[in-house]
């Protein structure tokens, strides 16, 4: 079910960041993650961990987001011959401005997630940490 729940969400964030600012869910994560590194650029390998992307994938990533003026691709601080990438300020400003639209696109997909049979009970402790079924929550119960 979790699985499920994670793709609904997921579809559901994607749909509303399109719509919203023209970005896809994965490039809203890389922002979000260039915007927490402190002042040194992220190493390509280290942002694909963060996202949970391949690194192929994140150096397409952020050739996507650098054409948009949203990122900038530079040599590693530590290794010249690394290629590392760090957020401009057009990037901040646009993810600055897609994150109210992530927390209510988020708290709308697990809302509505409660309504679905299957998802509810899990939705509901992802919102509360109580289960829908009024039971505690699962990090009370005691392993056995």
């Amino acid at each position: 079910m979790a699985v499920r729940l994670l793709g609904l969400v997921e579809k559901e964030l994607d749909e509303a960041l399109q719509h919203g600012h023209g970005l896809p869910l994965s490039d809203y994560r890389a922002l979000c993650a260039l915007s927490r590194s402190d002042s040194d650029p992220l190493r390509m390998g280290e942002l694909a961990e963060r996202i949970g992307l391949k690194d192929s994938s994140v150096t397409r990533l952020v050739g996507r987001l650098e054409t948009r003026g949203l990122a900038q691709r530079t040599a590693a601080v530590d290794d010249g011959r690394a290629v590392a990438a760090s957020i401009t300020p057009a990037g901040r400003r646009r993810y600055e401005e897609a994150t109210q639209t992530y927390r209510v696109a988020l708290g709308d997909a697990l809302a509505g997630a409660r309504t679905n049979f299957y998802l509810a009970d899990l939705a509901a402790w992802v919102l509360t940490g109580e289960s829908a079924l009024g039971h505690s929550s699962v990090l009370d119960t005691p392993m056995g």
